[in-house]
Formats: C-alpha cells, structure tokens, sequence
C-alpha cells in the first residue's frame, strides 16, 4: 500500500462524479429552497460551503506539491475536517476566532464574506514562507487574518483556549466601564481545537475558567467547539470520550454534529451560535470530522492504521457527502463541479508558484524585527488628570508626603495612581481584590476602582495569564499578579509560547500589552520553602522580545512601573515586573532607624527609562565594580560600605532591568574600574543574566581581559529556616569575592 495517498483521496472524488446518477428529481428545488425538507440550509449557501471546502482541500493537496519541489514548509492540513467552514459562513467577520490549525476550510469561508480578501494568494504566500505573507510575514504558517478577527495561533495543544476565554470574559467588563472596544458588544469568541489537546492542562484550565465565570453568573460568551477526527498523531481517541467528557459539564451548553452531515451541522451550528450570543454563558460543540492525509505529509500512517482502517476514513470524506448532497438535490451538476474543482486546484497552484518566487527572510534582523525594544524616548507616561489623582489618593497626594516609604507601600500607591491613568487598566489575580494581596501590595483598590476593575480570580496561573492575553487583544491593560515566582513556572508558556510570541506570529499586527507583577526571590525571613522563596528567573529571561524590570528602591519601583505601562500601551509589550518579596517591607539599610530604605514618591512623569541602570557611590578612586539587581542590591550596598572601611572602594550598579540587560553600561563601568563582581542572586546554573553578562564582558574589546569574577546561589531549592543562607548569596560572600578580586592585577582602566 502507498505511503502517500493524495492520489487516492483525490481520486474519490473523481470517481463519485463520474459514477453519480445526478439530480433526484425528487429532491431538486430552488436554489433558495433548504437543501433537505425543513432546513435553514440552502441550495446557494451549499454551493458557497463546499467551495470553501474545496479551496481548503485544494491547499492541503498544494501544499505537498511545494514541499515536493523544495517550494513550501508546511503540510499538516485540514481534510476530513471541511465542516468548519459552515462556522466560517455563520459567525460574523468581527467575532473574534481563534482557531484550530486545521480549521483551513473555517478561514476560507470568513475570507469569503468579506470583500477586497485574497484568501487563496494569503495562504499559499503562508505555506511559502514568503515575507508578503500577511499574517505572520514568513515567520510560520499559520492561519489568521488582522482585517477578519483571527489573531494567528501556533498552538497545536489547546494553549489558546484560556486567551479565548479571557477575550469573552473583557467584553461586559469593557461595556460596564464605558471603555471603546474593537468589536461589537454582543460578539462571542470562537475556539476550535482538536480531540486530542482537550487533554491538555492548558485546554483544561480554559474549559475550568469559562465554566467559572458561567457559575459565577459572569458573562463569558466563547463557543469552544471541538474537531474530533478521533486520533491524535498516532494515538486514538475513545468513541465517546468526547461526550462523556464534556456532554454534561457544569457551566457548559452541549451541542454536536457529524461533520459529514452538513445540513446537520449547519442546524445546530446555528443553533448554538445563538445560543451563545443570546445568553453570554459557554458552549461546548462537539463536531466530529475525519483525519485524511496523516498528521502531516511526514506521518507514515501505515506504521499504526492498518490499511482496511485507511480505506474506511477516506470512504467517510466529508467532501464526498457534501458532494453527493449537492448533486442529488440539484444544487449543481456534475460538469459544474467538476469546473469548480479544476478551476480551484488551478487557481491554487498557480498561486502556490507565485507565492514560492516572493522574497523571503533575507537578515537576522528582518526576522527578528516584530520583537524589538521601543527606544526608551518613545514611552511618554501618562497621568491622570489633578482632580482624577485627589479623587482616588485623598487631599494629599503621595508626592506631597514628606516622610520616606517602603517598597511595597509605594508599589501600592504606583498602582492606585497608574489605574488613575489608565482606564482601560485591570489589577487581577489570586487574592488581590478585598484581602489586598497577601503583602498588601494591591490594599485599597478594588475600594477605589470598584470590583470591576480590582478582581479575584481562580486559583490558576493558566487562567490569569490567558485571561491577561484575552483581554489584551481587544483593548484592555491587564495588570495581573502572579502571587509567587515559583507559581508561574505552572503556565510559563502561555507567557513564552503565547503571550510573547504574537507580535512575532503576527507580524506586529496583533500584540499582548500587559504588565506581570511577580512577588519573588528568597530571603523571606521566618516564612518560606521553595515555593515561596524561588531564585531562578531563567525561564523568564529565555523569552525573546520580553521585558523584565526588576527593582530593589520604592522609588525605582514606581518610575519602572510607569515605564512598563507605557511600553504595554505604547508598544503592545509583554512586561514582566518582578518583585523582591524580602524587600517589600525594609525600611533600613545599615542600622536599625537609618531609613536608608525608603523613599519619597517621585512627581508624576518621572520614570526609570526602559534599560536604564542605576549608580550608586562611583568615585575616581573605585578599584571595583559591582554589578547587582534586587535582593543583591541591598546586600552590595551594605558590602560596599563594609569595604570602604577597609579602604576597597567600589561602585555597585543596580541593572534594574533584566531584559534588556544594560550591557554597553556595564562595560563601562567594568572597564572603568578594570575589576567587575556580578552578585547574581540566583542559582548558579542558567537561573540569572550573570553568565550572560560575563561572557557580553568577555566578548568586547573594551573589557576583554579584565578580572572578572561572580558569585550565585547554589544550584539547590531553598529549604525552611536558617539553612536557606548555605544556598543563597550573603553579604560576607561579596565582601570575601571582592577581596580576592581586587589582589589581582586589573586589565587596561582602573587601580
């Protein structure tokens, strides 16, 4: 048996129209009649579906041809599943839909409802690679369209359902504010995904989140519907897993088709469309399709299908049914869809050998360049309005306070003050509503700003960043928090494999603006283990195109936090704010009542510019320099006192900012000095940007040579009471490292 059987499913169809008796006469009517006796299907809306299904087959059958001639890159296809354009056809062009990657046939019908697309062109410049693409500018194929509401998804595992749901769950939210949104206020979300990913922890936390709300009485109108072809790769779905599973879920309105019945399944498509738009409450639409082509143009099927099995899935084409619906009932001849065959499978070659001779990704650059960093000077900050400020801070505004405050006191006041700025800001998360967050960071505002805007939200961190992500893409400035660094390593990607990669994916186009607010780092006094006390960002710091800020000073704090918002706005950036929890509530620096810790609250337009570190006690005379962030800081500043008395004088420089890293200022200082301690409070192996900062350091020629040296965590968990000091940095470690360092004779600057 062959290996590869287009031939065999394509030939199918060649045999039905020449075998099919045509028209019975008596099932033919007008082409406005219903196709079937008591249908909203009609003839002509027949037609429109299995031309779309045809485009969508023609592109998969392309689509290996190009990969054949060296011309395309892609060949997981979408045959067998063609009954997803009936949602394409019914849903309107401005409800949001995130879809499934073989939903091909869903995009081609939507593209054809709207006029001035050129859905064959798009996706054959997808398949190519080609940066004309205009979905993801030869990034990856994907389907998607910024004109028809399709933001790009490269999830083959159902990571997209929480944003989905986070989408659904900002419209009355948007609505009750008054805030302007993209799309109208009755639209639902669509999400299609496959049997298999519902297994998917991420699929699971958005069937949890949207059946939540639904409980909950919050209105969360997204209509999941699930492509069940029963396989996934080689690994076969239960009959009726999908139904037990899911046909009787709290929160959750059941409804289902087989796929190959189109005017089935364009009954309860409609039906269930409705049903959502008119309550607001979750669906769940369990559509059975048919894998046809393997998983892709790679899969051998025959290692784990046996052949009676093959023939049987592609005697249940569903393009098969659809055109023996279509020819019995007079809908359309013979002849005329076998034109509409050929002209489709012509007009898609065609394309496919225009699509291969458009230019490619030529530079690292090009590739690169949806991810880049807006320049600091473009992030103008907000401010609220005087009489806004006074309404939400009282007679006395923070910058008027003559006393000195701690970090998370004026972490509090950033907050109240930027959610002044920014109406479309939402603070959300685990605990952070009435309680105030378990550090009383986010205390008073959701007595300011109203539930609406201040809310709690399930103990999931899947859900807060795919609801961050939703709600991002149609307007809003999610603020979400993230109670512990440990406990965003449970949904890391729907920060690195979502959130961060759809400017990427889109070209710019589509984008994720939000600020992450991570309580994090050890040194907890008196409360702790790993989960509260983790010293490993390295997952954080893998992320292209994220930024990181990292403050140890209140008042830093606040100016960074400006940035970040600005950024989000601005530039639609994914920003991740983490904050030292051990730094929260100092006050002092050296001695108990010295205050060194706290600060005033800098005036209003005052920000910290994207990238930019902070010196602190440089002189001509400094042998060394030391290079810190957050708990760090705080300890290389006690350390540098310590060493001047010893008459080692030392320059510490706050990074602040992890991503991006100021490499080209600690260059200078290094090279200044000619001596340079990086103090990296993580664990030692790819758990901070000190290894990154020595080898940038070891790489340039201004400080190629220098001594150089640092210090980190050991590569251990952090366990409970004293014994967490044997692990992490201390301040007698950087006074002993800068001992040593400053024995050895410095390169090039410095003493």
């Amino acid at each position: 048996m062959s290996v590869r059987r287009e031939h065999r499913v394509a030939g199918r169809l060649d045999a039905l129209l020449v075998a099919h008796p045509g028209a019975d006469p008596e099932r033919v009517g007008p082409l406005d009649a219903p196709i079937v006796p008591g249908a909203a299907l009609t003839r002509r809306t027949a037609v429109r579906l299995f031309e779309s299904a045809l485009q969508s087959r023609a592109q998969d059958l392309v689509a290996r041809e190009m990969k054949d001639r060296g011309d395309g890159f892609y060949t997981i296809g979408s045959s067998g599943h063609e009954a997803n354009a009936v949602f394409g056809h019914l849903l309107r062009t401005t409800d949001p839909a995130l879809l499934h990657y073989r939903s091909g046939a869903f995009l081609a019908a939507r593209q054809r409802r709207a006029p001035g697309e050129t859905p064959v062109f798009d996706a054959m410049l997808s398949f190519a690679a080609a940066a004309d693409d205009p979905v993801s500018g030869g990034r990856h194929k994907v389907l998607g369209s910024s004109s028809l509401w399709v933001p790009p998804q490269t999830s083959t595992i159902a990571s997209h359902l929480p944003k989905a749901v986070g989408i659904a769950y900002a419209l009355a939210r948007m609505e009750r504010h008054g805030l302007p949104c993209p799309i109208p206020r009755d639209s639902i979300v669509y999400c299609s995904f496959g049997d298999a990913s519902s297994n998917h922890a991420t699929a699971q936390a958005g069937f949890t989140a949207a059946a939540a709300s639904a409980m909950h009485r919050q209105p969360c109108p997204v209509l999941f519907v699930c492509e069940d072809n029963g396989i996934g790769i080689s690994v076969r779905t239960p009959v009726d897993y999908i139904q037990r599973s899911f046909g009787s879920r709290a929160g959750m309105t059941w409804f289902a088709a087989d796929g190959r019945d189109l005017a089935a399944t364009y009954a309860q498509a409609g039906a269930a469309i409705e049903h959502c738009r008119r309550t607001r409450r979750p669906v769940f639409f369990h559509l059975r399709t048919v894998r046809l082509l393997g998983h892709a143009g790679s899969d051998v099927e025959t290692v784990y299908r046996t052949p009676e099995e093959l023939e049987e899935a592609e005697h249940q084409d569903p393009l098969l049914a659809f055109a023996d619906l279509l020819l019995a009932t007079g809908a359309i001849t013979r002849d005329e869809m076998k034109r509409m065959r050929d002209d489709m499978l012509s007009r898609v070659r065609r394309a496919g050998v225009e699509a291969s001779l458009r230019p490619k990704l030529r530079t690292a650059a090009e590739v690169t360049a949806p991810l880049r960093l807006p320049s600091p000077d473009s992030l103008p900050v907000r401010i609220a309005p005087e009489a806004r400020r006074r309404a939400v801070f009282g007679d006395q505004l923070p910058e008027q306070e003559a006393r000195g405050r701690h970090l998370a006191f004026r972490l509090s006041q950033a907050l109240r003050d930027e959610l002044a700025a920014y109406p479309e800001a939402f603070v959300f998360g685990e605990d952070v509503a009435r309680k105030g967050g378990v550090y009383n960071v986010t205390a008073g505002l959701l007595e300011a700003f109203g539930s609406g805007r201040v809310f709690n939200t399930i103990l999931d961190e899947t859900t807060i960043l795919g609801l961050a992500q939703g709600m991002a893409q149609v307007g809003c400035l999610p603020i979400p928090e993230i109670q512990y660094l440990a406990y965003v390593h449970n949904a890391i990607d729907q920060l690195r494999g979502e959130a961060a990669s759809l400017q990427f994916f889109s070209n710019g186009r589509y984008a994720n603006p939000m600020v992450v607010r991570i309580a994090g780092y050890g040194y907890q006094k008196g409360f702790g283990g790993h989960f509260h006390n983790d010293n490993s960002i390295g997952a954080l710091l893998e992320i292209p195109g994220l930024v990181i800020a990292s403050p140890a000073r209140p008042e830093d704090a606040v100016g960074m936090l400006r940035t970040c918002l600005a950024a989000a706005s601005k530039a639609g950036k994914v920003c991740v704010f983490l904050e030292p929890i051990a730094l929260y509530m100092t006050k002092d620096l050296h001695e108990k009542g010295d205050g060194g810790w706290e600060s005033p609250y800098p005036p209003p337009g005052e920000c910290v510019p994207l990238g930019a570190p902070r010196l602190h006690g440089a002189t001509p005379a400094d042998r060394l320099t030391i290079v810190a962030w957050a708990n760090g800081l705080y300890l290389s500043l006690r350390a540098q006192r310590r060493l001047a008395a010893e008459g080692i004088a030392a320059r510490v420089l706050d990074l602040r900012w992890l991503a991006p890293l100021p490499h080209a200022a600690v260059a200078e200082h290094a090279a200044a000095t000619g001596r340079v301690l990086v103090v990296d409070e993580c664990r030692a192996t790819a758990a901070g940007p000190s290894a990154a900062i020595l080898a940038e350091l070891a790489q340039n020629p201004a400080t190629r040579g220098i001594a150089m040296r640092r210090i980190a965590a050991v590569d251990s968990y952090v366990p409970l009471g004293a014994a967490a000091n044997l692990v992490m940095v201390q301040e007698d470690d950087i006074v002993a490292a800068a001992r040593e360092l400053v024995q050895l004779a410095p390169a090039g600057g410095g003493r």
